[in-house]
């Protein structure tokens, strides 16, 4: 699809001198290292080489940016984000679902619920999730890795985790998490709900903007905007030939939004009572994209603002084993290092959450 050059923002490519090492380690001092991996070090996939020798590559502070043709500025108004996605923004912005969106986001925030942490009806938080589900289907329900010659394969992650910066409520995040669960990747979620106190400001200071998705892969030293750049990243790079499912990219534009208007806008804003300290060691969830139950969970990890390693467990994950030997055979499954908590019901899991990472809780 084209799209408007008034609408094209761009993809940020980062690198790094330093040993290979972690970006985010340190989250009492907020602070992302500008390198990371030896250029020399780099293994590069054939479309990151592309995107080197693009010749819109601009050099700037050891950042190099290419212009992307599928736009998905996510700044503070989802709204934005999604007409600038649908490239139909016009001169003198007569656009319909500008206006339309302009409406719905503080629509979804009056009627998301109200405190998160307070007695939920179960039955209509299942339901709108399930209608979710069925809205994406069949993105981010199962890993490809099937499709791999499984014999001497244990796992398909690289050395390093992926780390992703990213708010539930996004439909642009969406497709990249989707993509994440067909790879059967693991990643580092750094929730960015709006009024964050720690993940936004730390994606501006690395990446020059407030804008979502944004990844950082500390194996190639590449960090980058734009959901489908992305994706088409993540399957050059670890696809192993692979290629996303049909529509993957393309169906967002047209039911991405729809689990952001049928959860009523959760996952998208801090829960006002929410620690403002990190714990010392991130959180652990098994779950995959397109889960109902574990839609809930990752909610409310963004509504806190806690840092989490994803562990994608689709339909024929290679990751199936390991959530065997931890006790359970369902997603959402949580373990938590700080308190030695491991939970396997959602419902379990929000009660936990809430009231163990509340302000207001001593």
């Amino acid at each position: 699809m084209s799209v408007i050059s008034l609408t094209c923002s761009q993809t940020t490519l980062c690198y790094s001198s330093k040993p290979p090492h972690s970006f985010l380690t340190d989250f009492e001092n907020s602070v992302i290292p500008r390198t990371s991996i030896p250029a020399f070090a780099l293994k590069l996939s054939a479309y990151s080489q592309r995107l080197l020798r693009n010749g819109n590559l601009v050099s700037r502070r050891n950042r190099f940016h290419a212009n992307s043709a599928d736009s998905d500025a996510d700044t503070n108004e989802l709204e934005t984000q999604l007409s600038r996605e649908n490239g139909a923004v016009s001169s003198n912005g007569g656009n319909p679902s500008t206006s339309f969106l302009s409406v719905l986001c503080p629509l979804l925030k009056l009627f998301s619920g109200g405190d998160p942490s307070q007695e939920r009806n179960f039955t209509l938080e299942v339901a709108t999730s399930s209608l979710s589900t069925f809205a994406r289907f069949p993105w981010g329900s199962r890993s490809l890795s099937q499709n791999l010659d499984r014999q001497h394969l244990t796992t398909l992650d690289p050395p390093m985790h992926l780390q992703l910066f990213e708010f539930e409520a996004c439909p642009f995040c969406r497709r990249v998490r989707e993509a994440l669960t067909e790879l059967d990747l693991s990643a580092e979620v750094y929730p960015c709900p709006k009024g964050s106190v720690r993940h936004r400001e730390m994606v501006k200071r690395f990446g020059g903007k407030e804008q979502f998705p944004f990844l950082i892969d500390p194996n190639t030293g590449i960090s980058m905007y734009e959901s489908g750049e992305i994706v088409k990243y993540l399957f050059e790079q670890y696809g192993k030939g692979r290629k996303p499912t049909v529509g993957l990219l393309e169906s967002t534009l047209f039911t991405g939004w729809m689990p952001t208007i049928f959860r009523a806008g959760r996952g998208m804003t801090l829960w006002e009572k929410a620690k403002r300290d990190p714990p010392p060691k991130k959180l652990e969830l098994y779950s995959y994209e397109n889960n109902p139950y574990a839609r809930i969970v990752r909610e409310a990890l963004c509504e806190l603002e806690l840092p989490y390693i994803l562990q994608n467990v689709g339909e024929g994950s290679l990751r199936s084993k390991s959530l065997d030997a931890s006790g359970s055979k369902e997603v959402p499954y949580l373990i938590d290092p700080n308190t030695g908590t491991q939970v396997g019901d959602y419902k379990k899991i929000l009660s936990y959450l809430f009231q163990t990472y509340s302000a207001a809780i001593v």
